[in-house]
């Protein structure tokens, strides 16, 4: 089997501050070496769960995958402040046992809808030299990718907002919201599972 012939098995949306456990847990669960790729730097548990604290707080929106109700992989929009024209930097982690499945394309469609939407004029991406997977999600975009000494930096350039983009995303946020619930109410109910009636 191919590495792409694994279809997903659950769904993206967009992250609400609910969520925020399961953001953490999902980035708790990644390996030093998809830490580093994500954050490069090493990444303690304890940075880790700060930086999990602070996400929801910072202009970004985020997105999450969920499979068998649990995060699995994440995108991150950050605004970026003191610009000359409206920028925004995209991030991604999708943990090892998840990867080649299209996760990473369906996180970053959501993401550039996302940007144009907000007017965000260059989406960045900037990953280890490397890091193919990161450099290679980038040219499936059409980015055009800028070497540096050890970094790589891909660059988007975003197309306007439409109607038909607008509208996208307010489908897209409608769902996200119904099915936030339902994973909610999912998360509950196998937390407290030794609280359901048994059968006599």
């Amino acid at each position: 089997m191919g590495l792409q012939e694994q279809p997903m098995s659950g769904h993206v949306r967009k992250l609400f501050p609910a969520d925020l456990p399961e953001f953490r847990a999902h980035l708790l669960r990644l390996d030093p070496e998809s830490r580093r790729a994500r954050f490069a730097m090493i990444a303690t548990d304890a940075f880790i769960a700060n930086y999990a604290e602070t996400a929801f707080a910072l202009d970004t929106i985020l997105f999450g995958y969920f499979e068998a109700g649990e995060m699995r992989g994440a995108a991150e929009l950050r605004m970026l402040s003191g610009q000359p024209a409206r920028m925004a930097e995209a991030a991604f982690s999708v943990e090892p046992d998840c990867r080649h499945r299209g996760i990473g394309s369906t996180l970053m469609e959501q993401l550039i809808v996302a940007a144009r939407n907000r007017g965000m004029r260059k989406l960045y991406m900037s990953c280890l030299g490397w890091n193919r997977p990161m450099q290679a999600l980038a040219r499936r975009f059409s980015a055009e990718l800028v070497f540096e000494t050890e970094d790589v930096l891909g660059i988007l350039e975003a197309p306007a907002a439409t109607p038909g983009s607008l509208m996208q995303e307010a489908w897209s946020d409608a769902g996200s919201f119904a099915t936030a619930i339902l994973d909610l109410q999912q998360r509950w109910w196998k937390r407290y599972a030794f609280l359901r009636p048994r059968s006599p």
